[in-house]
């Protein structure tokens, strides 16, 4: 009796301190998290069940990659399981072999031990992933390594426990305690007395690997098994296109964008907690395929490590625990005196490859001589480089299964660029100037805005004031109504718009930018500007209905403009109404294209807006067609390497992602590379001109293929 409650004043001193130190490490990290700037949770938290089950409970986010889906779902649901496990080993310590009041009870011990045995399996294949198979993405090496051990040891002192429980209690073999019994099987012979012995050593050996692995939980990556539920509970209710208002007339405000950790909302930051470091985001990130320096995950990763060092050094309270283990100095920083030895090489295999920019990020993230306080978050932290590399294509977001938000960080860092510091890319701010002073990026005269309507066959295109009873405006767009190539887009579609008799007008040179771009760069009061005078011009002619040709102009008006007083007014893409035509029989696709075609999601269609289905139906119904579709096709379609503004700006490092993504194109072998953007179009034609075969493989709209089928060969140009 007396070495029973010996041994249970121990427990609650062990039990007590590895909570307290648990508790430590979690409030300190709240702390920091606290130094961001107001979120509103609550509205985030409406409406969030089903989405928030599937992606928890139903791990949907996690199978997109079925193998490693798996793995996840087995070691999930195995430690629910095992925590009751853990609870019932705990009591048999403390009582002297009694156990939890479970109905079935034996069923429940078979449950344990195929458990047991699968988290082993599925521990084993994680570390294949790691070291056999070895996965670009997944990080190597002691960090990563030592969860594999924690579990790997914790499942060993379960076995053991229920192994030495049978022979102390002297347990006959048991269909349903299987492993358990063939190892007290094979240690037949030791005495009882020898046997509880055996059991003490394995279950304080799992008591303290289960405390261990408590406070070293939120110390490390693996902090996301608290703070990614969380995540996914507040991850955005607004529409994915939608980036956030910015108040210009707020008085108050002493700097816009960010430039400094703490001006993150707090729900910003708990996406850096939230990160998993699976890698999924950067291995599918158009910029870090192609040998750019931005890679999503160090982009979240890195704010992370200068949060804590930051937030340690503004409330005083260490991250580590217990603290007298750990020693800090200094904080880590970007030293980029190796930059120039990391790139993209000519003979990297592959169309798209990672490791440039994952050699990149281990070369020049290191834990430097300096304060965190003395530190830039532009410059020591996040180059400018990066942050000019994203394409804004949300596929990093799509692929993680945390929910966490990259775009809008980035974008958030080049507001602060742009209205604090004046710092953007050259070509970048001569695009801003001209749609300023033309409401075009090439400063074009702006009453050029409607040549393009000059020759189609004699079909006449009116205006909104030629024809005040229209029902849909047709939104050209700055490309299709400057951009040689582009034109054809506005023409064919005008032409369709005709021939299906619908009513409708465009604002000829009223019109100006959408502001997709100015936005994108993080020129938020020009956005503002143009968005307050479109929608004037809007409410000006009534205009209930708006069609256009290009996504980024579709998502801004549909997502973005009713924030700032665009209201019921029905936006529509070019490819939503033409479907609709063909299906209403208005429009009749009767000659053949034989053609093998493959179609190119654009981002700001596809992710941004959910639109798939509508462009593969209009090619589906155009007789003669073959369709073909790219491995990377849908959900996870790769950028074109236009969107953010990146039209825009000059790619000055490793391969042209446009290149990249023709090559995938290509792979299918079709004779046409279609697609529903003028962006995505220009940079897949421009890719069959940088492969030398665009005698062969053209690349055109949607609209230009079904004007083909519907009025024969002879398309109006």
């Amino acid at each position: 009796m007396g070495w029973q409650m010996a041994n249970f004043l121990l427990f609650l001193m062990i039990t007590g301190y590895g909570i307290y130190l648990f508790y430590k490490a979690v409030y300190h990290r709240y702390l920091y998290l606290k130094l961001g700037g107001p979120a509103d949770f609550r509205q985030r938290a409406e409406g969030r069940w089903t989405e928030f089950l599937s992606q928890v409970f139903g791990q949907k986010k996690l199978m997109k990659d079925p193998k490693s889906g798996l793995m996840h779902i087995v070691i999930f649901y195995g430690f629910i399981i095992l925590q009751f496990g853990a609870l019932d080993i705990i009591v048999k310590g403390l009582t002297g072999g009694k156990h939890l009041p479970i109905p079935g009870y034996a069923v429940f011990g078979l449950m344990q031990e195929i458990t047991v045995v699968l988290i082993l399996v599925a521990m084993g294949y994680a570390a294949y992933r790691r070291y056999g198979e070895k996965l670009t993405r997944l990080k190597k090496g002691w960090k990563p390594s030592l969860v594999i051990l924690f579990i790997f040891s914790l499942m060993l002192s379960v076995v053991l426990c229920l192994s030495f429980e049978r022979l102390w209690l002297g347990l006959a073999f048991s269909n349903y305690s299987p492993i358990s019994s063939f190892i007290a099987l094979a240690l037949t012979g030791i005495s009882s007395s020898t046997a509880y012995g055996w059991f003490m050593v394995s279950w304080w050996m799992h008591l303290l690997i289960l405390l261990a692995f408590l406070v070293y939980v939120p110390q490390s990556k693996h902090f996301h098994i608290m703070t990614a539920p969380l995540n996914i509970w507040f991850r955005r209710s607004a529409p994915v296109g939608q980036l956030t208002k910015i108040d210009l007339e707020d008085e108050e405000a002493e700097t816009f964008g960010v430039g400094k950790i703490e001006e993150f909302s707090q729900k910003q930051m708990l996406d850096f907690y939230a990160c998993v470091e699976c890698g999924r985001c950067t291995e599918v990130c158009p910029a870090s395929s192609t040998g750019k320096v931005l890679s999503p995950m160090h982009l979240i990763t890195k704010l992370r490590d200068h949060m804590v060092e930051k937030g340690t050094s503004i409330t005083g309270k260490s991250p580590w625990v217990p603290q007298y283990l750990f020693s800090t100095s200094g904080a880590h920083a970007l030293n980029l005196e190796k930059k120039e030895q990391v790139g993209w090489h000519t003979n990297d295999i592959g169309i798209t490859n990672i490791v440039p920019t994952l050699d990149w990020h281990k070369s020049t993230w290191v834990e430097q001589d300096k304060k965190p306080e003395e530190l830039e978050l532009i410059g020591d932290v996040i180059s400018e480089e990066e942050i000019w590399s994203c394409t804004t294509c949300r596929n990093c977001e799509d692929q993680c299964p945390v929910s966490n938000e990259h775009v809008d960080k980035i974008i958030d860092l080049r507001r602060h660029l742009v209205l604090m510091q004046g710092s953007v890319p050259h070509e970048g701010q001569r695009a801003m100037q001209n749609i300023e002073r033309q409401g075009n990026p090439w400063g074009l005269n702006r009453n050029d805005r409607a040549t393009w309507t000059g020759d189609i066959g004699g079909i006449k295109v009116p205006t909104v004031k030629e024809n005040p009873d229209f029902e849909y405006l047709f939104f050209v767009g700055s490309m299709g109504s400057y951009d040689i190539r582009s034109r054809s887009i506005s023409r064919a579609f005008a032409r369709l718009l005709n021939e299906s008799g619908i009513s409708f007008a465009i604002l000829g040179n009223e019109e100006k930018n959408s502001g997709d771009t100015p936005r994108r760069m993080g020129n938020e009061m020009l956005f503002q500007q143009l968005c307050t005078d479109n929608i004037g011009i809007f409410q000006k002619y009534g205009v209930q209905k708006i069609v256009t040709a290009c996504p980024h102009t579709f998502n801004t008006l549909k997502n973005e403009y009713p924030e700032f007083g665009l209201e019921g007014v029905e936006v529509t893409h070019h490819t939503q109404l033409l479907d609709k035509l063909i299906q209403e029989g208005k429009l009749n696709p009767r000659h053949e294209v034989k053609e093998r075609i493959t179609y190119h999601d654009s981002c700001y269609l596809g992710r941004y807006n959910n639109v798939y289905d509508e462009p593969r139906n209009i090619l589906k119904a155009i007789p003669g067609v073959e369709m073909a579709e790219m491995k990377r096709s849908r959900e996870n379609g790769m950028c074109c390497g236009a969107g953010g503004g990146m039209m825009w700006l000059e790619e000055t490092s490793g391969k042209r992602v446009n290149l990249a993504r023709t090559e995938q194109a290509l792979e299918v072998n079709p004779t046409v590379i279609s697609s529903a953007c003028p962006y995505c179009l220009t940079m897949m034609e421009d890719g069959t001109k940088m492969k030398e075969v665009e005698e062969r493989v053209k690349a055109k709209d949607i609209a230009e293929i079904l004007e083909q089928s519907v009025f024969g060969d002879h398309p109006i140009r």
